[in-house]
């Protein structure tokens, strides 16, 4: 339990101190009008007060992958902790942060259009195309982790009663039950994003957060308390009778897969992720004030950081061996969840935590087909204020959205992952040039930037989905793009005059 305190008392610091180091070289002006107030609309630009702009923020950006990710990346060892903890301080944090202020300070704006300004033209088409196939890959796969997790708790409900179990009391009957759930479930969750997505952001999303929000909470505090009060010894799936220094850079993985790039991509949400750039325009077009942009952009990482921690941990605890905890990783990491939750919390608490757990996606989900819509307006410059003009961007989205969905879901999540780091990577090259170009320090943001473009490219060159190169050529390819990005970097990006 030592090592797990230590790692939350590191993200706490990171917010106490280091989150006002990028404050002070970013420089707010709490004087400034924000586009919240100047920009008002009633429908995506409306003021907020802060708790409830840093609840939704928090909402929008933890969906499955701090859950799924740091499950998946417990495979590895404790070293999951290690990044889990200094990607969220000195990366994701910073990531999100310097991204919602620079939304707020050119009026609620896009990352593309950032990536146009401070990076040129050729880079804001090219987010454009990458940032909306990320959220349509974002809002498909907040809808399939979700619906298997309500399936599960429906179907143990149904058989747990006398009408449920005799309806299902053989094999056969309980998987066409489930097959039959879960389509209701995906068509029920696909029904709200449409309107979550269509209606003004204060009619649902800003009223039914705060609920959505106790259950979170719950959520992370019980599976806690969970592994505490059952006497669970931390570390036990990978047999570590103790963990010292030593073991928390080894790589435990069972099939010896590399640390170097693969674990930078699994853990994805919860330490860095493209998707939070995506979703912190939403917020920036709420927010009251600049001086609330630390406690709302980098506050919600670093507790979305915590939640990634907790879940890891139950990965590398929660089985009595390896070997368990894999056969339990088939298909996908929603089995873990369940089991976890229902065998520390008992059916009701567990249920309540599976839910908890599934309202991240939901309101990942919801947020991100909606952010999708505002994109591709801003793209095509077509007004969203009438009902029709939101219509003609979301229908279609969704059509596409539900055709992907039929997509195994392990592939889904492959392709996921590499287009949200690289979406992280993109986003902070174009922090750095913005800190670069108004002259102030840039490597608070580069130096991350140029790490992830090496994960990225790594991936990419070896995974199976990718171009399927050998492993030691695909490291040192993606080691020299990121020095050559580096040196490309401070040869063409150049002073303004402005500091917006």
């Amino acid at each position: 339990m030592m090592w797990f305190l230590i790692c939350v008392a590191l993200l706490l610091l990171g917010y106490f101190f280091y989150s006002k180091v990028i404050e002070k070289i970013f420089v707010i002006r709490p004087e400034r009008q924000t586009p919240a107030y100047s920009m008002t609309d009633g429908v995506d630009y409306v003021p907020m007060s802060k708790k409830r702009v840093w609840l939704i923020q928090l909402l929008n950006i933890a969906g499955t992958g701090p859950i799924f990710g740091p499950i998946l990346g417990a495979l590895y060892g404790p070293v999951a902790m290690l990044w889990i903890v200094f990607a969220c301080i000195f990366a994701g944090a910073v990531q999100d942060y310097l991204t919602g202020m620079l939304s707020i300070r050119n009026g609620g704006a896009n990352v593309p259009y950032l990536a146009g300004k401070y990076l040129g033209n050729s880079f804001k088409h090219f987010m454009n195309v990458l940032s909306v196939v990320l959220l349509v890959l974002v809002g498909v796969v907040f809808v399939a982790s979700p619906a298997s997790l309500l399936t599960n708790i429906t179907s143990d409900l149904m058989t747990a009663g006398s009408v449920g179990a005799a309806a299902v009391n053989d094999e056969a009957g309980v998987s066409a039950s489930k097959a039959n759930i879960l389509v209701i479930w995906t068509v029920i969750i696909f029904v709200y994003y449409i309107i979550a997505t269509l209606v003004p952001i204060d009619k649902i999303i800003g009223r039914i957060y705060p609920i959505f929000g106790g259950l979170l909470l719950f959520m992370t505090c019980g599976m806690f308390y969970g592994l505490v009060v059952n006497d669970i010894p931390f570390f036990r799936t990978l047999n570590l009778s103790e963990v010292g220094i030593v073991e928390f850079f080894k790589n435990l993985h069972p099939k010896d897969a590399p640390i170097f790039p693969l674990l930078f991509v699994t853990i994805t949400c919860g330490a860095i992720s493209g998707f939070h750039a995506t979703q912190t325009p939403l917020m920036a077009r709420c927010s009251e004030n600049e001086k609330e942009g630390r406690f709302i952009f980098y506050g919600a990482m670093i507790a979305e950081g915590i939640i990634a921690l907790i879940w890891c941990m139950v990965g590398l605890s929660f089985y009595d061996s390896t070997a368990s905890f894999q056969e339990a990783l088939l298909g996908t990491p929603s089995k873990v969840v369940y089991d976890s939750a229902v065998g520390m919390l008992g059916l009701f608490g567990g249920i309540l935590a599976v839910l908890g757990v599934v309202i991240l996606p939901i309101t990942s989900g919801d947020t991100a087909f909606r952010a999708a819509r505002l994109m591709i307006a801003e793209w095509l410059n077509m007004e969203q204020k009438s009902l029709d003009k939101r219509l003609m961007i979301s229908v279609p989205l969704f059509v596409v959205g539900f055709i992907i969905s039929k997509i195994d879901f392990q592939i889904l999540w492959r392709y996921f992952s590499w287009a949200n780091q690289t979406t992280a990577m993109i986003t902070l090259w174009v922090v750095a040039a913005y800190l670069y170009s108004t002259r102030k320090n840039h490597w608070v943001a580069t130096i991350p930037a140029v790490f992830m473009t090496m994960v990225c490219n790594a991936f990419i060159l070896n995974a199976k989905i990718g171009f399927n190169l050998p492993y030691d050529l695909s490291v040192w390819v993606g080691v020299i793009s990121g020095f050559v990005s580096l040196v490309l970097f401070l040869k063409f990006i150049k002073p303004r005059e402005d500091d917006v």
